[in-house]
């Protein structure tokens, strides 16, 4: 593309994962960067710093070594072939304040779907020097994202060059890892991610959910967890889980629907009702009945996860005696693919007796009449939970390990 003078003022690389998509932009990005002006400025950015240096920065780093690309992540600053890059993330509609009045000869951008759709409008108004361009990578979305409508949909109206790319264009991965990674995805997911389509979610969010229904072992579990979607008048939904071998096993589930029982319940009797639905399982309830699992040691802690926002019953149970509280990742979309990798690989099973779990999955369904991918917001807290505990411990991978053979 650059060789053959193909580049255009907004050049976008889309596609599935595993595509080698982000190595090719970085490759063509460097030799563009290269070319330009020594005395102009430049831009990388991602949804986060985080993001951007796990996906671009390093890699970027070894493509054209450390002499000839430097940077700090803490100065949000690199030089790159002797060029001045500022590095930024763009995680909210506030992040276009960011970079508002500064000039630039070049942007790139990693995963454009995440990105604020008013950032992205103020980075293209930034290019404004002659010869400037933006390099783009993303996977698909949903349709009606405002990357398709504004952008790729209208591509011939702009100077903007869209080229796709597909897992099975990269023939440097190992046939087995690609097999492997086409059965990770599944639904929605699948076409979007290995087929590379711009679809809309639709139907069932889990289609595969009798497939996970499977009676826990009765053996004491490697390790344990609890998920915990804390609801007031809405449902609060704990579910304990626990790990045999590399599967995470439903034990069981505690529910309770201040709006359906017409009677709230306090943080401290929630916490009282979690103190009681893990008798048995605690070192006093083991005490009391022999025949139940001792996980828990004397002194020791249950991994619990729960959404960020319960603040207060959260310093509630960072007082008691059984709980080590972890602020659960809530990002809907990618922990509702996350866990249905789970459910489709077969390391998450769902216990048939946890009724309320059984019955939310069976008819948790997107939200066809949303222009995002939403799913509907009704009898849904057992499976926020479930995802709390997915995303949060990613049980499916590792994410340096997933990230690492993506592009």
């Amino acid at each position: 593309m650059w060789q053959r003078g193909q580049l255009k003022r907004i050049n976008l690389l889309e596609g599935s994962v595993s595509s080698g998509k982000t190595w090719i932009s970085l490759v063509l990005w460097a030799f563009w960067v290269s070319q330009m002006p020594l005395d102009k400025l430049y831009l990388m950015s991602a949804v986060s710093l985080t993001t951007l240096k796990r996906n671009c920065l390093i890699l970027l780093q070894e493509l054209v070594g450390k002499d000839n690309f430097d940077f700090s992540v803490s100065v949000k600053e690199g030089r790159l072939f002797g060029r001045r890059v500022l590095l930024e993330g763009a995680s909210d509609i506030r992040s276009e304040g960011k970079i508002r009045g500064i000039t630039l000869q070049g942007a790139y951008v990693d995963e454009a779907t995440k990105l604020p759709s008013d950032f992205f409008a103020m980075l293209l108004s930034r290019l404004r020097v002659p010869g400037a361009k933006l390099f783009a990578t993303t996977n698909p979305e949903n349709p009606a994202h405002w990357l398709k409508t504004d952008y790729i949909d209208r591509a011939e109206d702009l100077s903007m060059l869209c080229v796709k790319f597909l897992i099975d264009d990269n023939t440097t991965l190992p046939a087995e890892y690609v097999e492997n990674i086409k059965r990770e995805y599944t639904g929605v997911f699948y076409d979007r991610f290995i087929l590379g389509k711009w679809v809309q979610a639709e139907g069932l969010i889990y289609p595969m959910w009798s497939d996970a229904l499977e009676y826990p072992p009765t053996r004491q579990a490697e390790k344990y967890a609890l998920s915990i979607d804390y609801g007031t008048q809405n449902a609060f939904a704990a579910i304990l889980w626990g790990k045999f071998g590399n599967v995470w096993h439903q034990l069981r589930e505690y529910y309770y629907s201040g709006r359906a029982e017409r009677v709230q319940k306090t943080d401290e009797e929630y916490a009282n009702d979690l103190d009681t639905f893990l008798a048995g399982y605690t070192p006093d309830g083991c005490e009391q009945n022999q025949n139940a699992v001792k996980f828990l040691k004397p002194g020791e802690k249950l991994l619990t996860i729960i959404d960020p926002s319960a603040a207060s019953f959260i310093a509630l149970l960072m007082k008691r005696r059984y709980y080590k509280v972890l602020k659960a990742n809530n990002d809907v979309n990618d922990g509702i693919r996350e866990t249905g990798t789970a459910l489709h690989t077969g390391k998450l099973k769902l216990n048939p007796d946890c009724e309320k779990t059984v019955f939310e999955i069976q008819n948790y369904t997107w939200d066809e009449k949303s222009g995002d991918d939403k799913p509907v917001k009704v009898n849904d807290h057992a499976m926020d939970s479930m995802r709390y505990m997915v995303f949060t411990l990613n049980i499916t991978k590792p994410h340096a390990e997933r990230r690492a053979s993506i592009d």
